[in-house]
């Protein structure tokens, strides 16, 4: 699955693959179609907010 990933405050993030998790006992998984970013989360991206 595709993932956005940040590795460090301030930097800019990518979108990697990483492996599907397995629900555990008493957990479902769920298929999101779209997310999105709004301006506070690209202010902690930047390292603004903390």
């Amino acid at each position: 699955m595709k993932a956005f990933a940040i590795e460090e405050l301030g930097r800019s993030g990518s979108v990697q693959e990483v492996p599907v998790p397995e629900p555990a006992e008493g957990q479902v998984r769920i298929r999101v179609a779209a997310a999105g970013l709004n301006p506070f989360d690209i202010a902690v991206l930047q390292g603004y907010l903390k």
